[in-house]
């Protein structure tokens, strides 16, 4: 090896190793608080796709943030909630099918239940009482316009009354007229 050759490499090791004494303090990089990202319940896909947790908090007073779907042949259900919490809980079922209005009225309508008008082709709302730890139930049912059946379920936690779920009864009407102008 020539001297120039010895003399440049003598000088690349002094250069590399001139940055690293023990001297130079780190550098701290700046730390970066994770951002929590909102998920929408669309992404849950099945029945979820119809449901927006914004526009649910509009309609009845209650944000949901966990969405669960499932879909069984021709029937397409999201179940929704609160965080950890099991009640109150929103079920939306929506099923393709023939059926006309007077079937719906035979076949469907429950008995006691309160026809709404300006929603699918029929309607109905009831409340029913409370069922072990569960409270009232709410729900919904229609008949939409492209031959789907749907309803709207909110199931009250354990220390609600009839009163209440006869309230959001109400809700879950204006709610389902959203949910009826919707795709799946």
């Amino acid at each position: 090896m020539s001297v120039d050759a010895r003399i440049w490499l003598a000088a690349a090791a002094v250069l590399l190793t001139a940055g690293c004494s023990a001297e130079t303090p780190p550098v701290a990089l700046p730390t970066v608080a994770p951002v929590p990202v909102e998920v929408v319940a669309a992404s849950s896909g099945g029945a979820c796709r119809l449901l927006d947790f914004g526009v649910i908090a509009e309609h009845t007073g209650t944000r949901f943030d966990v969405a669960a779907a499932v879909d069984r042949g021709d029937t397409h259900t999201c179940v929704l909630r609160a965080g950890a919490a099991l009640l109150p809980e929103l079920t939306l079922s929506v099923t393709e099918t023939s059926i006309d209005a007077p079937g719906f009225t035979q076949d469907v309508l429950p008995r006691g239940a309160t026809k709404v008008n300006k929603l699918g082709k029929i309607a109905y709302r009831q409340h029913l009482p409370k069922s072990g730890k569960a409270g009232p139930v709410a729900e919904v049912g229609w008949l939409a316009t492209e031959g789907r059946l749907a309803t709207l379920r909110w199931t009250c936690s354990h220390g609600s009354d009839a009163a209440e779920a006869e309230k959001i009864a109400g809700k879950l009407v204006n709610l389902a007229k959203v949910v009826d102008t919707r795709q799946l």
